[in-house]
């Protein structure tokens, strides 16, 4: 995904005046899926365009996306990818926080 459709899809949501969440890695530490400035767009319903790197961990950034989309607070959410998860070793081993911001109000 490039970011001018993402950008594209910020414009298009303050014309229409619709919320979105903007998703961005802060930091990155270790071995991380994708870096710092890596992005994701969120929609009310859920779907979204752009990734901060798939699996458990964007899972865990979506559901506090969500959070952010119903109460307008900005967050910081700490990925650990370091510790096993249900059994099963994580690729990376490193840490990403990835900023929240809810934005086209």
């Amino acid at each position: 995904m490039a970011d001018v459709e993402l950008y594209e899809e910020i414009k298009e949501a303050q014309r229409a005046g619709e919320r979105r969440v903007l998703a961005t890695v802060a930091t990155a530490r270790g071995s991380t899926p994708r870096g710092p400035g890596a992005q994701m767009l969120l929609r009310p319903d859920g779907t979204f365009v752009g990734t901060i790197g798939g699996g458990c961990g964007e899972a865990e950034v979506w559901q506090e996306a969500m959070e952010t989309l119903a109460d307008g607070a900005p967050r910081i959410v700490v990925v650990d990818l370091t510790e096993d998860v249900e059994g099963d070793d994580k690729i990376c081993g490193g840490v990403m926080e990835v900023f929240l911001e809810r934005i086209a109000d």
